[in-house]
């Protein structure tokens, strides 16, 4: 995490939702090194759809980070929203 990785965003989306979205993929990110609580991954997720509705639109942006950053946006979300409340994530 301590190199500086270029974050998909879009020129479309105002100050606010960049920085959500960007917080959405630290979170992620931060989870394959460290566990993170379910409902941080949740709410972020949840916040992160707001921004970007589109499934497509979704499925390309974490295609980018995770190639990017190695990691697997989908499969993160996928096991926060199979564990039970409370739990911590950790890939």
């Amino acid at each position: 995490m301590e190199e500086q990785l270029h974050m998909p965003i879009s020129m479309d989306w105002s100050k606010e939702e960049v920085i959500d979205a960007v917080n959405f993929f630290q979170t992620i990110e931060r989870a394959h090194h460290k566990a993170v609580q379910r409902e941080d991954i949740l709410a972020l997720y949840n916040r992160f759809k707001e921004i970007a509705p589109s499934k497509s639109e979704e499925k390309q942006l974490f295609r980018q980070f995770d190639e990017r950053a190695g990691v697997s946006c989908w499969k993160t979300v996928q096991k926060a929203k199979a564990a039970e409340s409370g739990e911590k994530i950790k890939m």
